[in-house]
């Protein structure tokens, strides 16, 4: 597997006068949606497509679910899914409340598997 990559120049903005740096990006090659990853897994496997979207759709609508109701949703050696929020200070513990919260973020945390995959990537510079 190759994965394209960009050179970005970036300006140290913590210090304006220090040399600028270059950082790797990777390019996106596109977007893969859930009908596109139903065909794909329904031709490497014996299940049909239509069989693996209801799958995928189940997936989709139990996962909130079940961060709604407070667990980590672990999905094997796919990974895992937790909920974080950042909220604001209050000044004390009696006017903490849902009100606080200024952002909300779902965190996937990639499996042993899925991460052994992610480090087989080459990276080839964009021409």
């Amino acid at each position: 597997m190759a994965m394209k990559f960009n050179i970005h120049e970036i300006v140290n903005g913590m210090n304006p006068e220090a040399p600028n740096k270059f950082y790797l990006r990777p390019i996106s090659s596109g977007e893969k949606n859930l009908d596109e990853l139903a065909a794909d897994i329904a031709h490497s496997s014996s299940l049909t497509e239509a069989d693996v979207y209801a799958v995928l759709q189940s997936l989709v609508r139990e996962i909130p679910r079940a961060i709604a109701d407070g667990y980590i949703v672990r999905l094997g050696n796919l990974g895992s899914f937790r909920m974080s929020v950042n909220s604001a200070g209050s000044q004390s513990a009696d006017q903490v409340s849902e009100q606080n919260i200024t952002k909300r973020r779902l965190i996937f945390n990639a499996g042993k598997s899925v991460k052994k995959e992610l480090d087989k990537i080459v990276f080839v510079k964009n021409k």
